[in-house]
């Protein structure tokens, strides 16, 4: 699955969003509840607003523009939701439903979910008869095959790497744009596409939900411009888009539902309107006034809009707070010092206040304290049992002594860098961390490249919030993405913001790719998750819920949990489309 970006516009009214939250309505509990924190949640899986009806415009409110909408560099969740759900289609992907139903994956540019061979290791998928681009051309298979050449290209950095770990005799490649293809993909007609790789991967019907597998004509190919227009495969089409300011999309004519039972399209067209501040979003959608009755918020609601909302019975049937199935954590550079030094890592465990995390990420209703690296709902619903076992506030005897024991008796001085919108977590990681006598400096950067900023492995920082959600169910789809050292690169350098390398980690992960039965693999996943631990690449710090409003004229909304909670593109829309503006 994509990386857990957590670089949304957040400020705080501490005391009183936790006062508020903790009034909530109770989770819906069952078998995906997250570990309890003491305190009632927001409830979730409910559709906002019943079904749409088409038409209108539905206007999309954001802090931020895309990182990345080229399908080749895409790997951000709720980025990945809006290109695959409305400009461009994959060979698979995920059902359109609330909870867990949504995690079902079903056929989309394919007819079914695909045929393998070769034990798992030759995998064949057909198309559907009749699909066709924005311009009326026929999609065919060669175009999937150029997507997935295109993600090796260094100059089309940042995107999901599954092509490079999968496919067979890949080694060296760097893309098509020199006119080189891979052997390992064949398209023995227009509507065929053969996929040769270099293990068994049981899985490979869900990697293909990935934007990497969705259609670029070769004759489209723009380079790094491809991000300002990419040809659409899906129901709307670009019309206008200025970076950081404003994007438009309308209907694609050549998209054809019959062939489409996930999307549907209900919007004539969509408008995002970026570059708005956190609070200015809220306020507007909370007032529903004019064409913001028909607008979503892209970024989480600020806690601060928490007392707005929670009191006001109308408004509050506006919210979703899915939870994001991802894991939030305080990354340690291990490249070099500090961070190369295990007692100093492991010191970070038990000098970081974690309670305060929660409370500066909006409390206990959206926040549980991670326990481990691995989502819950990737380790059967329970926590992962924890290395280091401090209290929820930290341990500062026990992280002194390891700071002593690690040759910094006094301390030292370190850097973080964070989205704007974190500032205030890192602040609280700067206090929580200087009781340890560890000396913390912040340097923020846009949203929009924060991964880019922390991805260039030369000049990243001591430390960085970053996260991980699975790209699906499967363990395969997180612990290597974040510390397999192999996947470490120079630039866009994506998962393993650590840029930790442990041979024992690697090999270990290796045998559990080889394994052939899934259930044997999600508990060795487990006990890796624990030896990961011990080395101390990264503090986990929160499982999150995504707190989004809804306009009071929208209709079909509710948070995808495969999109981190980000509303659901494919069937989102409006109540009345005469009452839209814009």
């Amino acid at each position: 699955m994509p990386r857990h970006t957590r670089v949304l516009s957040v400020s705080l009214s501490a005391s009183l969003s936790l006062a508020l939250l903790g009034a909530c309505t109770t989770s819906q509990g069952g078998d995906d509840a997250a570990p309890a924190t003491g305190q009632p949640g927001v409830g979730t899986g409910t559709v906002i607003g019943g079904t749409p009806k088409r038409g209108g415009t539905l206007t999309v409110l954001s802090n931020q523009d895309f990182a990345h909408l080229d399908p080749a560099r895409n790997w951000v969740m709720p980025t990945m939701d809006f290109g695959t759900r409305l400009l461009y289609r994959t060979l698979t992907t995920f059902r359109a439903a609330p909870g867990a139903p949504g995690s079902e994956i079903v056929p989309d540019l394919a007819t079914d979910l695909g045929t393998s061979a070769d034990g798992g290791r030759t995998w064949t998928f057909t198309l559907k008869a009749g699909l066709r681009y924005e311009d009326g051309t026929p999609i065919r298979s060669r175009d999937i095959k150029y997507n997935v050449e295109r993600s090796f290209a260094p100059d089309l950095a940042g995107g999901p790497d599954y092509a490079q770990r999968y496919l067979a005799d890949a080694e060296g490649y760097a893309g098509p744009l020199r006119g080189e293809h891979l052997d390992s993909i064949s398209t023995p007609d227009d509507r065929t596409i053969v996929f040769s790789l270099r293990r068994p991967v049981a899985e490979f019907s869900s990697t293909v939900t990935l934007p990497t597998f969705s259609p670029v004509p070769e004759s489209r190919e723009k380079g790094v411009q491809y991000d300002l227009r990419p040809f659409s495969s899906g129901p709307y089409r670009v019309d206008s888009y200025a970076r950081g300011k404003k994007m438009v999309l309308v209907r694609n004519p050549h998209w054809d539902a019959a062939t489409d039972p996930v999307r549907k399209a209900y919007p004539d067209r969509i408008v995002v309107v970026q570059g708005l501040k956190g609070g200015q979003i809220d306020d507007r959608i909370i007032a529903s006034a004019g064409a913001d009755a028909s607008a979503v918020e892209w970024s989480d609601l600020q806690p601060a809009s928490i007392a707005k909302v929670l009191p006001r019975k109308d408004v509050k049937a506006r919210l979703s707070a899915e939870r994001t199935g991802c894991t939030d954590m305080l990354a340690l550079n291990t490249s070099r010092p500090p961070f190369d030094n295990l007692k100093l890592r492991q010191a970070m465990q038990y000098a970081v206040d974690k309670q305060a995390q929660v409370t500066a990420n909006g409390g206990p209703a959206l926040n549980d304290i991670a326990t481990g690296y691995l989502p819950p709902s990737l380790t059967g619903r329970h926590a992962t049992e924890p290395v280091h076992t401090p209290s929820a506030t930290g341990d500062l005897d026990k992280a002194r002594k390891l700071l002593a024991e690690g040759g910094k008796p006094d301390g030292f001085d370190a850097t973080i860098t964070v989205s704007t919108g974190d500032k205030t977590r890192a602040e609280a990681l700067q206090q929580s961390l200087s009781k340890a006598g560890v000396r913390l400096r912040i340097e923020t950067v846009d949203p929009s490249v924060y991964y880019d900023t922390i991805g260039d492995t030369a000049n990243s920082p001591d430390m960085a919030i970053s996260g991980w959600c699975p790209d699906y169910p499967s363990g395969a789809t997180f612990l290597p993405f974040v510390f397999d050292g192999r996947t470490i690169k120079a630039k866009g350098n994506q998962g393993n913001v650590s840029q930790f390398r442990d041979k024992a980690v690697e090999r270990r992960m290796d045998e559990i790719a080889a394994m052939p039965d899934a259930a044997d693999a999600d508990a060795a996943w487990i006990e890796l998750d624990t030896m990961i631990q011990r080395q101390s690449p990264a503090v986990p710090l929160l499982w999150e819920r995504k707190p989004l409003l809804v306009g009071d004229n929208i209709a079909g909304a509710f948070g995808h949990a495969s999109w981190t909670g980000q509303f659901d593109f494919a069937v989102i829309g409006l109540k009345d489309p005469s009452r839209s503006q814009g």
